[in-house]
């Protein structure tokens, strides 16, 4: 009889020496919250967890959680190369190393004697990490930088799929993949009661409750369901200290956060038959509010409560890189990722990152704008 998918999560991390916990790229508050929780679970079984996603910073609204722990940006020594010398023939009498160009050259000098080719191997350790456990992707490629430069280790280690979307696909060894569910914290919960209730704590209660409500906007997205309240009631009685969660996620925001919304909401654009809002932000606004990128998350949740009809939302900005970039974000049964294929949209159905061509902020909106009225004005009417 194949174990129950709770199980094999056991069995994989018991065996596991040092896991490594990965959230997609333009990851949610939710699933930086989950990560926290099941990083403070692992834990408790004796594991300790890194946890890693393209861009590294964890959201300000996060910064209260006693579970709270260093993201990491890059895999830094994911991997040693060794190079293994017969110094039976001659001993060592130097070493050192330069680059030349893009090329490391290692000088072994002896203190007698010589070496040749047949006496120089040269071996790859294995993998710092010998567990993966993803959250919120729907695949690999969500990953962003992360699966572009890092495939070799993702396909070739062990891996735990945690995910509650419809379009997961399931491409873990094991998959704890629940449709049903309306946040990445909601089947993580579920997973640590299978496991056993014991691992819970006030701390653990408190994150998962606030990846929980931060997706489903204090329980009022359509998809809550009855199992959704029963688990948030259940992690009130663990100890979740509800109030502190809405109060850091929805009272609390820092001035440079408001200036910069305040910039964002002065440029808001809308079209109602399309669902459709947008705003732009120039580096100057940047400059002006004391924000950085890290407030856009805050905008969005924002826009959305101020336009309740919307169902996409765009924020343009100019990079620090020199070029416009735009978050979008879809709620079903729109796609963030279709909508913005035709500018090489990276990150997931409900989130995703546009790089438009187009260099001046103004010309990217036109172009990304006219493309998304079309799409959603004809959707619109096939849907009537």
């Amino acid at each position: 009889m194949s174990l129950a998918p709770h199980e094999q999560f056991l069995h994989a991390v018991k065996r596991s020496e040092r896991p490594l916990l990965v959230l997609r790229e333009l990851a949610h508050v939710d699933d930086f919250a989950a990560a926290f929780a099941l990083a403070a679970v692992l834990k408790k079984i004796g594991k300790v967890a890194d946890i890693a996603c393209a861009g590294g910073r964890s959201p300000e609204s996060l910064q209260f959680l006693k579970t709270l722990q260093t993201v990491k940006g890059d895999l830094t020594n994911l991997r040693a190369l060794t190079l293994h010398v017969d110094v039976t023939k001659a001993k060592v009498e130097e070493l050192s190393y330069n680059v030349v160009g893009d090329e490391l050259r290692i000088h072994v000098t002896p203190k007698n004697g010589f070496w040749t080719q047949d006496d120089v191997k040269i071996a790859t350790s294995a993998y710092r990490y010998d567990l993966i456990i993803v959250l919120g992707a729907a695949d690999l490629k969500s990953l962003g930088t992360i699966f572009t430069q890092y495939a070799d280790f993702l396909y070739n280690t062990g891996l735990i799929n945690i995910d509650h979307g419809a379009n997961n696909e399931h491409f873990g060894q094991t998959n704890l993949v629940d449709a049903g569910a309306t946040s990445v914290c909601e089947v993580v919960h579920d997973l640590i009661k299978n496991l056993d209730d014991k691992l819970f704590d006030a701390d653990i209660a408190t994150t998962l409750l606030t990846g929980m409500v931060a997706k489903t906007k204090s329980f009022r997205t359509p998809n809550v369901a009855p199992k959704t309240l029963a688990a948030a009631s259940s992690l009130m009685s663990i100890g979740a200290r509800r109030d502190e969660v809405v109060e850091h996620l929805f009272r609390t925001r820092s001035v440079e956060t408001l200036r910069l919304w305040g910039r964002a909401l002065a440029r808001l654009k809308a079209d109602e038959h399309a669902g459709l809002v947008w705003t732009l932000l120039t580096r100057q606004d940047f400059a002006n509010a004391g924000a950085n990128e890290d407030a856009l998350g805050d905008i969005v949740s924002e826009l959305v409560t101020t336009a309740p009809e919307a169902r996409v939302v765009a924020i343009f900005y100019e990079h620090v890189g020199g070029y416009v970039a735009v978050h979008l974000f879809a709620e079903r049964p729109h796609d963030a990722l279709l909508l913005g294929a035709p500018f090489k949209a990276s990150g997931t159905r409900e989130r995703a990152r546009l790089v438009p061509t187009e260099r001046d902020i103004v010309e990217a909106e036109r172009a990304v704008i006219s493309h998304l009225k079309r799409v959603l004005t004809q959707t619109a009417e096939e849907t009537a």
